[in-house]
């Protein structure tokens, strides 16, 4: 296996000491040399490598849209000389934007919100033409508000469970921006990643675009009832100023991840939360 990675992040720190039998190129995907090394010899891919944050990419369109739209068309231009069998893409949720309709169904119009949005749906566009035009297989997964251990939470970007948990655990009340009752689908990450290894293989899957989420949604405020609940707290959050870019309400339709992959999620939320919580105490 063939990690590909810009260590600037530091998230793959002792990575080789813990997995051996992984070999870690870093770089960037922006690079194509450093790509063409990364892809020599591999049969499936599964592309994980972005720049994450909708208020990232706000302030810098430019590098968001090169780590990930320009980014994604290296590693499908070199994945197709070599002859790799199919490529797995994460996308996203932002794709679809703030439209009122729930849930959110594949078909739907994209009407991205933000630069780091509109970058994800470009790297689905570019999976569907190297599929059509090239005969590359692809399959875009588009997440929902991915959550669990190891998710850092001390960037300014960082998502909102990491925050929260790391805060509470310090003692500190959350922060919310806006007025918490905005909605998302969380979902745990060993869901999305038993869904990467059946895109692998599943017959109707090139080609398409794929939610893969729980299919239900939970309010900021009820997310903190929970975490108040199994730590054992009483916090009551600090509200902030909503940010720009961030949709409303999210919620996934898995009807098409149940009849394309047999994707069946099986962490709730509340299960996904007591271990992400369990690992953040132990590694405070």
């Amino acid at each position: 296996m063939r990690v590909l990675d810009d260590f600037s992040t530091g998230r793959w720190q002792n990575l080789q000491d813990l997995l051996p039998k992984i070999e870690v190129i870093e770089g960037s995907l922006a690079d194509s040399a450093t790509v063409e090394r990364a892809v020599e010899g591999v049969t499936f891919i599964l592309h994980q490598g972005a720049r994450p944050s909708v208020l990232r990419s706000i302030q810098d369109p430019l590098g968001t849209h090169e780590a990930n739209a320009s980014g994604t068309l290296n590693l499908l231009a070199a994945a197709h000389r070599v002859g790799v069998s199919r490529v797995v893409y994460a996308s996203s949720s932002s794709v679809y934007g703030d439209t009122p309709e729930l849930p959110k169904e594949e078909h739907m119009l994209s009407e991205p919100r933000s630069p780091y949005a509109a970058s994800k749906l470009a790297g689905e566009l570019y999976c569907q033409v190297f599929h059509r035009a090239y005969g590359l297989e692809t399959v875009s997964l588009r997440y929902f508000n991915v959550f669990g251990p190891r998710q850092d939470p001390s960037s300014e970007y960082a998502a909102v469970i990491p925050r929260f948990i790391t805060a509470m655990l310090s003692g500190h009340p959350p922060t919310i921006f806006g007025d918490g009752k905005q909605s998302r689908d969380f979902t745990y990450v060993q869901d999305v990643v038993e869904a990467n290894l059946r895109a692998l293989s599943a017959p109707g899957a090139p080609g398409a675009s794929i939610n893969i989420a729980c299919g239900e949604r939970h309010t900021l405020l009820h997310l903190l009832d929970l975490l108040n609940d199994i730590m054992g707290t009483s916090f009551e959050p600090i509200f902030a100023a909503a940010r720009q870019g961030d949709v409303r309400h999210s919620q996934a339709s898995a009807i098409l991840a149940r009849g394309l992959l047999g994707h069946e999620p099986k962490v709730s939320l509340r299960e996904g939360l007591e271990r992400t919580v369990d690992w953040f105490k132990r590694h405070g």
